[in-house]
């Protein structure tokens, strides 16, 4: 498919009702239709209740097959239903990302008796207590599925830390101690060391763990027939292992394998670090751009756009770079709630979307709604998505020079038809902008696809013309030759 975009297809509230998989498998052909290339799907391993979103990751085998946690099903269905929905993509010519939490184990079957020592909560490497025993959630021995696909079985010494002491009856970071156990060092610098997330943190120093995880992710992708993997929380984990891991993969597919990560830091520095010493073709969510279009839609004219995308992975490293809006831990009520308003979406989406750098990434619940929230704008994304699908080709050239109406254009492609538009954005006043395609172009007639304004601009001798947008809106300009299937 020209010009890939990937659909997160989830949202934090989706019904618990065992039937995401089958609105999946639904709406494949929909969203190929829509100019969607690949869905990132939820996590879709056992977690520790029915109705867990999935990245408390009980057992990594169960993919809603066996009796645990409560149900046979995870909160979106069926295992049978999940391949039915991965062929129904593949079918429609999409590609499938799976979701994998590989940084800790949750709602363990039982409690060990080993000795730890407390750490800090601010400053992980600051112990606070002598080593001491405690009674932690480790052993993880899966009774509902017993050995089928994997007879490993989960101890202690498989993991680095706790937040749970049962002896006590009390929370806290409890790092156990034992023979080659310390904190992972190539993970990101906050609080000290930020290995540590929650539940019961993984040590990937254990060459056992090492082996069982290679295992289980060639399992998974032989079994669902993946595509890729979006690595959650990748910030946490041993950039060694998740390099190897990833080299891993790749040796042992004889097809292309895409790989994003979830580094959930707003410096694009720390980001490039990551990318640079992962030696290896890796995405990264554009987190510094995300925030950057959050204060913008809550400052409104106030913010000075253009400062949009300075000190911004896809300004930096627009290889690497996946763009999005908002996502499940962005939206309101969540971990990281960092929403941005729906004034701005429709800008905010325009330039993911059309601009010429970067993979964006378009969220389930801008797209479809927030069960229980937000109502979805799929009749705004839409002509985007055409428009990316169809018009958005070729150089680019950028107007943000004014701080609050801002532009470029997409200058075409030979392959085609009437390519190339023109996207101008205000988050003040009414505003207009010069701008210049190249001079071959003099005389065509473009319209707003979006139909915000009403007129018929003509370029002139130098293929420029004067554009319009009307206040906090966005308008995107395209050849009147070329049909919009939103037109009218």
């Amino acid at each position: 498919m020209d010009n890939f975009c990937m659909m997160q297809f989830f949202e934090w509230n989706v019904p618990d009702d065992g039937g995401h998989w089958e609105r999946l498998a639904a709406q494949c052909k929909a969203l190929a239709t829509a100019g969607i290339g690949a869905v990132w799907i939820p996590p879709c391993t056992k977690g520790g209740e029915p109705g867990s979103v999935g990245y408390d990751v009980y057992d990594l085998y169960d993919l809603g097959e066996f009796n645990q946690k409560g149900s046979v099903r995870t909160k979106y269905g069926t295992k049978a239903a999940l391949r039915q929905a991965v062929q129904a993509a593949h079918a429609a010519g999409i590609k499938v990302i799976a979701d994998v939490v590989l940084n800790h184990k949750a709602s363990a079957d039982a409690t060990e008796r080993f000795r730890v020592v407390e750490v800090d909560p601010n400053d992980r490497n600051r112990v606070i207590s002598e080593p001491f025993d405690i009674e932690g959630w480790t052993r993880f021995s899966f009774p509902g599925r017993g050995d089928q696909y994997s007879p490993f079985q989960w101890h202690f010494f498989h993991f680095s830390a706790v937040d749970r002491d049962e002896l006590s009856k009390r929370s806290g970071i409890f790092k156990i101690i034992g023979d080659h156990k310390d904190w992972a060092q190539t993970v990101d610098e906050e609080k000290g060391n930020f290995d540590y997330l929650m539940s019961a943190d993984i040590d990937y120093h254990h060459p056992d763990v090492v082996a069982e995880i290679q295992q289980w992710a060639i399992w998974l992708i032989q079994t669902l027939e993946l595509d890729g993997f979006r690595m959650d929380a990748v910030k946490h984990i041993s950039q060694h292992f998740v390099k190897s891991l990833i080299d891993y993969i790749r040796a042992n597919l004889s097809r292309d394998f895409f790989v994003v990560g979830e580094y959930w830091n707003a410096d694009e520095e720390r980001l490039n670090r990551f990318i640079n010493e992962s030696d290896q073709e890796i995405q990264l969510f554009d987190v510094a751009l995300h925030y950057h279009l959050a204060e913008a839609s809550h400052q409104g004219r106030a913010y000075d756009m253009t400062q949009l995308f300075l000190g911004t992975l896809v300004a930096t490293n627009p290889f690497r770079a996946v763009t999005f809006v908002d996502n499940h831990d962005s939206q309101p009520g969540e971990s990281l709630e960092s929403w941005v308003s729906a004034w701005f979406k429709p800008i905010a989406y325009a330039l993911i979307l059309l601009m010429r750098d970067g993979l964006p990434c378009l969220f389930y619940g801008d797209y479809y709604g927030i069960n229980g929230g937000e109502a979805g704008k799929r009749d705004l994304i839409d002509p985007l998505l055409h428009a990316r699908m169809h018009l958005a080709y070729g150089e680019q050239t950028s107007y943000f020079d004014h701080p609050n109406v801002v532009g470029l254009i997409r200058h075409g492609d030979g392959q085609h038809p009437f390519s190339g538009l023109a996207l101008i954005a205000s988050t003040g006043d009414d505003g207009t902008k010069y701008m210049r395609f190249d001079p071959s172009r003099a005389g065509a007639v473009f319209h707003d696809l979006l139909g915000h304004c009403d007129e018929h601009i003509t370029l002139d001798a130098q293929g420029g013309a004067m554009f319009t947008v009307k206040a906090g809106t966005v308008s995107v300009w395209a050849d009147v030759q070329w049909h919009s299937p939103h037109a009218g």
